[in-house]
């Protein structure tokens, strides 16, 4: 009898097991370090970790109780990174480790969940279309690097109806006894969280989709999506996917239903980018094997310039993605206001610091406090003038003179890009965007040594 013959190994070794996962982590962390505060987008998730796990059961302490914003979020994806982040978390309070630390874990465990996601989409890539495809897919996510999903679901198990993938008995059966589980799930949490009965996402939907309410945050037309939002967060992968879709026809069944769902989506006039994000890595999927395509036939003639205009394309999407990092770097002026300010001012004396709206809106977040003797108030709705009347410490604002107050430094902003004649041909232009003020009745801030105002 034939002895059997060893399994070949498996190609890469441990690389190809865990090698890009490795390299997109490091990425991951790149960013999460550089750039850690966070937009007024992401505000509520990182208020709500930080109460989470600094204020535990106390909810009447949590941020969401004073400022809910327009309409009321999940706290299931906060429990989650806060649970999961909770012993690092615990030590650092022991150590009385600064809270930004803190919010550089909390970001970093959720790069790590978001990166287990990719990871589980790349070993299927590999599967169903090869290991060519496996590390362009890579490549694309690293240059380029809610209930509103029912609008992908819904093209999605259309797709799967038709393919006969699935019966139409079965998708009932399971859908239905999925969405009540959940539904169900997420009204027990957040009716607590926010101390009225609710379904967060479904008040979302409600207020986006049917009120349209969402519009009076701005428009634009209706193809936006296909013509600004994608080909800039996509870059080299934009046109690349569309080839990919030519080229293999094994991935329309797949790209068809997240192409259905930016159309739906591009009915709503109010449109960001975070609203079609999940649909980003299909495309990107698409773009890997149209560049995988490109590799396997540089040799033949009329292949290799496309090859080579695809290299040139990646330096240049490479190329763009430095230059809005810088500007991402930049785009955080409260938190670097706020930063700023606690190392001037290393006194015991107990300081009052009052934050803005559009400083709370570029940086600034409760992981960015320190404990006494400094305290802090986002009162809104007071007037210039009022402010003399007040008896704030400091101000940080938007506001480069305020009456009562001296102007102590600025903190400058991503204003907006600029070509020029020389290498590099573009440049950022950076204009004040955060003033600190002090207290005109307070001599020990104006015996500190402030650089001052523009």
């Amino acid at each position: 009898m034939p002895r059997p013959k060893p399994a070949p190994a498996s190609s890469g070794g441990w690389f190809a097991g865990w090698g890009w996962d490795l390299m997109l982590g490091s990425i991951a962390a790149f960013y999460a370090v550089m750039a850690p505060y966070n937009k007024v987008e992401e505000s509520f998730n990182v208020q709500a970790m930080h109460d989470i796990l600094y204020h535990t059961y106390h909810i009447e302490k949590y941020d969401h109780l004073e400022f809910p914003g327009v309409v009321p979020r999940t706290f299931i994806g906060a429990f989650v990174i806060s649970i999961l982040s909770s012993p690092a978390v615990f030590v650092m309070r022991l150590l009385h480790v600064p809270k930004f630390y803190c919010l550089l874990t909390v970001r970093l465990l959720l790069s790590c969940v978001t990166l287990m996601s990719l990871r589980l989409l790349r070993v299927q890539v590999k599967k169903k279309f090869g290991h060519q495809s496996e590390v362009f897919f890579v490549i694309v996510a690293a240059v380029v690097f809610r209930c509103d999903m029912i609008l992908l679901l819904g093209p999605i198990g259309l797709a799967l109806l038709l393919s006969r993938s699935v019966s139409l008995l079965e998708a009932v059966k399971y859908c239905v006894s999925t969405a009540l589980i959940c539904i169900g799930f997420t009204m027990l949490i957040d009716s607590i969280m926010w101390r009225r009965i609710l379904w967060p996402e479904f008040e979302v939907l409600w207020f986006n989709s049917v009120l349209n309410r969402s519009s009076e945050w701005g428009t634009h037309s209706i193809h936006w999506y296909f013509t600004s939002a994608l080909p800039r967060s996509m870059l080299v992968a934009y046109p690349l996917c569309m080839v990919g879709a030519l080229l293999d026809r094994r991935i329309v069944p797949y790209m068809l239903p997240v192409f259905l769902f930016v159309v739906l989506y591009s009915k709503l006039p109010h449109k960001e980018l975070r609203f079609i994000i999940g649909s980003i890595p299909m495309f990107n999927v698409s773009a890997s094997l149209a560049a995988s395509r490109l590799y396997n036939n540089r040799k033949k003639a009329g292949w290799n310039l496309l090859y080579i205009l695809m290299l040139g394309a990646f330096l240049v999407s490479l190329g763009y993605s430095a230059v809005t990092f810088m500007a991402s770097y930049n785009n955080y002026p409260g938190g670097y206001a706020l930063k700023a300010l606690h190392e001037a001012d290393s006194s015991v004396k107990e300081k009052m610091v009052h934050i803005d709206a559009f400083t709370a809106m570029s940086g600034v977040s409760r992981f960015c406090e320190n404990e006494y003797p400094w305290r802090y108030s986002k009162e809104e709705e007071i007037s210039i003038e009022e402010f003399r009347e007040r008896n704030f410490t400091y101000l940080l604002n938007e506001h480069q003179s305020i009456s009562g107050y001296k102007c102590l430094f600025a903190v400058d902003g991503f204003s907006r890009v600029k070509l020029q004649p020389r290498i590099p041909p573009l440049s950022l232009v950076k204009v004040p965007k955060v003033f600190a003020h002090g207290n005109l009745r307070d001599p020990d801030i104006l015996s500190l040594n402030w650089p001052g105002c523009p």
